[in-house]
């Protein structure tokens, strides 16, 4: 400020109203002030700005999950680029991090709220009776959960209806003649899996047939693992439905290697269409939606929070069934 300042020949307050867009100088005088910023390739210092208007500049993302999975997983990165599409908009960073546990991101929560290093926090893989949200409403930190309204508490949501996508599938799979069906699911503790998994239970008695969920971790080992265990059951499924890409490739692949045809002897359907699920052969029925979207909206949401606005839940539209070669009527 002291440099441009005796560039421009005026106070260093005339330089603050300026850089901060606030009245107190002549338009002209603004314009030159900014054009010798430019020149000397001014930025404002984060730290600085935090002490004067508390605001930091940055919102966070902690994502508690083992790296090896996330690095294969990718929702994940659909995601984050779909909130980096919205937030480069005004330069504004993505400070990303994992965490060993939800303790762990709690504290670390606390931590950035105190020392102001974010304006605000997405919230991912929202848990039964999530320990985090009371505590984010606590402090009274801006934060956009991606997730169902029914565990967000006071903070805002950014969701689609996966137990209306489940019920789509199982529908759509008796309609092609099945009566045995699977599900390979996510870690129990998240929510979305137990939606899904209240929503496959139902539908699958609904309609008369017989349905059973295996758990496993949406890595390539889980899936292949809960796909050796159905397929080597007495009345194995004619059908599987996976909750992520990758364990249906993996699955799809396993269900080859025990010398069975897809979809000829058993069907395959991933959640989350993905390049993964063209890629593979035969190429995989998918439930699709717009992730990348999906993370620009809470961008937006939590930009808008931040700044003091009240934020409404937002419900994305729910996932498409897109049918590819992997499914078909079972065999007599």
């Amino acid at each position: 400020m002291n440099d441009i300042a005796r560039r421009a020949g005026v106070t260093k307050g005339a330089v603050s109203f300026a850089l901060n867009n606030r009245p107190g100088v002549s338009e002209p005088t603004r314009r030159r002030i900014l054009a010798i910023a430019e020149e000397l390739g001014w930025q404002p210092n984060s730290a600085a700005r935090a002490l004067s208007d508390g605001r930091a500049g940055a919102f966070g993302l902690v994502i508690d999950r083992p790296a090896r999975t996330l690095g294969l997983e990718p929702f994940f990165m659909q995601l984050i680029s779909g909130i980096q599409s919205e937030l480069i908009a005004d330069a504004t960073p993505l400070v990303f991090t994992m965490a060993e546990d939800q303790e762990a991101e709690i504290a670390l929560y606390r931590s950035w709220w105190a020392r102001r290093r974010v304006d605000g926090v997405f919230l991912v893989d929202l848990q039964e009776d999530d320990a985090r949200v009371p505590v984010l409403e606590e402090l009274g930190m801006p934060a956009v959960v991606f997730g169902a309204p029914a565990g967000s508490g006071r903070l805002p949501a950014v969701w689609s209806d996966d137990a209306a996508a489940v019920t789509t599938v199982v529908r759509y799979l008796a309609g092609l003649g099945h009566r045995r069906l699977a599900r390979v699911g996510g870690p129990g503790r998240l929510l979305h899996t137990a939606i899904r998994g209240a929503a496959f239970d139902a539908a699958v008695g609904e309609l008369g047939l017989t349905g059973r969920t295996v758990e496993a971790d949406y890595s390539g080992e889980g899936g292949a693992a809960a796909t050796r265990e159905l397929l080597g059951a007495p009345e194995r499924p004619t059908a599987i439905v996976y909750d992520n890409d990758v364990m249906a490739v993996s699955g799809l692949t396993t269900a080859q290697s025990l010398g069975l045809r897809v979809p000829a002897d058993v069907s395959v359907v991933a959640w989350d269409d993905s390049a993964l699920c063209e890629l593979v052969h035969p190429p995989l029925t998918a439930l699709s939606r717009d992730i990348a979207a999906h993370g620009a909206q809470a961008a937006r949401r939590l930009r808008e929070a931040a700044g003091g606005g009240a934020v409404a839940d937002l419900e994305d539209p729910v996932p498409r069934l897109t049918v590819r070669g992997s499914v078909s009527a079972p065999r007599p």
